[in-house]
């Protein structure tokens, strides 16, 4: 969320950045609401002074045995007064936060300004391309062959968009899991957490699925609780409405999780085999950090995430997303896309993004400060280390062989077990 106050001195920056993401807020009419609820508030606030100041005169009145009627009857109209009033401002206060929660983040400064993501600008890459001397299958094919993964017995279970993995290509799935997870925990010193996959409202809210995109969202109506579209949503309402102590901060977290979403605005877009999903695995980053560290974090970040691609041989790429291609929550983010041989394009695996105080704000993730003891929003980031299914299309279309088998990345191999699918 971002700061009412700063809406108020800088609405012209706040106009610029929000258009610069391809958006355009009504920030007169939250101003005209703001002015209106602060001009209640303070009618308010006169009002019970002017309560309490009364109720004190009519003790001392009645000390001295003197009547005091009149001046209740006063306050009995005050106080009628005041509770029209208190709703008058609640109603106003719930109409100013519903607003304020649907104006997204600012883009930071060094952001590249565009319109769509042919403007994202492409930072580094690394990793040489495979060289084959035959015609490369791609995922789907070699699923097949090799009993991988079925979705068309998802589909029969599910729907589609639900993979089912099948014998070795299920235990590839949990070795790749394990292997990203251990090397975050054992190499970066994250702590790993095994979140819970449902939500309450106010988790969601906090990392800014909510309210803008609530129909890409799994919702049990009955309960009233959300599965979680990646884990980055439990992790980060960890800290919620808590105050934590500058000297534990960074604070550094890893999970597992299986994320679900509904896709609803994908119409169109290429949705074979593993390339879109309604349900996959993700293995999740997420830290708590000071302001004046973020964008170091956000860096060193996007290194880590960067390692499992290095030490699984593959090709990627760093990309820069300019203002446009941003999260609604996001200041600024790198997305890592893996090159994919059987499908000839780069894949996004990771999204690394610094929300800055974006999302503590919705939760109420504040730390004190050690030199003068001041209360301040933390700054979180978070960013896939890294998503499983396109990490899985770009490891079988890599390492094919031209018989038909797949080679497994040395490093891998002591999470599978073998050293081949065949």
């Amino acid at each position: 969320m971002i700061h009412l106050s700063l809406i108020r001195e800088q609405p012209d920056k706040v106009r610029k950045g929000t258009k610069n993401k391809g958006e355009v807020i009504d920030l007169d009419s939250l101003l005209n609401l703001d002015n209106e609820h602060r001009s209640l508030l303070n009618s308010l606030n006169e009002l019970r002074e002017e309560r309490n100041r009364v109720s004190e005169e009519i003790g001392k009145t009645k000390g001295t045995g003197k009547g005091a009627l009149d001046s209740i009857q006063a306050m009995k109209k005050v106080s009628q007064q005041i509770k029209e009033l208190e709703e008058k401002v609640g109603v106003l206060a719930e109409q100013l936060n519903s607003k304020l929660l649907r104006i997204p983040n600012l883009p930071h400064d060094s952001v590249p300004i565009g319109k769509n993501v042919e403007d994202n600008v492409i930072i580094r890459e690394w990793g040489d391309e495979h060289q084959f001397d035959f015609a490369p299958k791609s995922h789907l094919e070699l699923g097949a062959s090799l009993n991988l993964f079925d979705f068309e017995r998802g589909a029969k279970i599910s729907g589609s968009g639900f993979p089912l993995y099948m014998g070795k290509g299920a235990k590839l799935e949990r070795a790749l899991i394990n292997f990203m997870v251990d090397m975050h925990v054992d190499t970066f010193g994250f702590t790993e957490v095994f979140p819970p996959f449902l939500v309450r409202r106010e988790a969601m809210v906090t990392t800014g699925q909510l309210p803008k995109f609530e129909e890409d969202m799994y919702h049990t109506e009955v309960d009233d609780l959300f599965l979680i579209p990646t884990a980055e949503v439990p992790v980060t309402g960890i800290h919620g409405n808590e105050i934590l102590e500058e000297e534990d901060l960074p604070i550094k977290y890893v999970a597992y999780s299986a994320c679900f979403r509904r896709e609803a605005g994908s119409y169109g877009k290429d949705t074979h085999g593993f390339l879109r999903l309604h349900q996959f695995n993700k293995v999740e980053l997420v830290k708590y950090v000071t302001p004046g560290s973020s964008y170091d974090e956000l860096e060193s970040l996007t290194a880590q995430a960067e390692s499992v691609l290095q030490a699984l041989g593959l090709r990627y790429r760093v990309v820069e997303l300019c203002t446009a291609d941003l999260s609604f929550a996001s200041a600024k983010c790198f997305d890592l896309e893996v090159w994919a041989p059987g499908e000839k394009k780069w894949l996004e695996v990771s999204s690394c993004s610094n929300f800055e105080g974006f999302q503590a704000r919705r939760g109420n993730i504040r730390y004190r400060r050690e030199d003068n003891r001041k209360v301040e929003c933390v700054h979180t980031l978070n960013g896939s280390g890294v998503a499983t299914p396109r990490l899985l299309v770009a490891l079988l279309e890599t390492y094919q062989r031209k018989d038909g088998t797949v080679e497994i990345p040395e490093a891998l191999q002591p999470h599978l077990g073998i050293k081949e699918l065949a």
